[in-house]
């Protein structure tokens, strides 16, 4: 049986300001740096992906 994996492509997005993600990707919208944080880890290990901070206010999360 083949198995089918998503492999680089960003999984999902988590920023403190909506207007500054869009696209197809999941966006999640934190109230604070630490709730941000939280999520972000939480995905990545949830999603199998890594966190990485744009430092603009948004981290993404990306299987490699």
């Amino acid at each position: 049986m083949n198995e089918t994996a998503l492999t680089h492509c960003i999984l999902a997005a988590v920023c403190l300001e909506p207007e500054k993600v869009c696209g197809a990707c999941p966006i999640f919208i934190a109230a604070s740096q630490e709730e941000q944080q939280k999520t972000s880890l939480l995905l990545a290990r949830i999603l199998g992906g890594i966190v990485h901070d744009l430092e603009n206010g948004v981290f993404i999360i990306v299987k490699h």
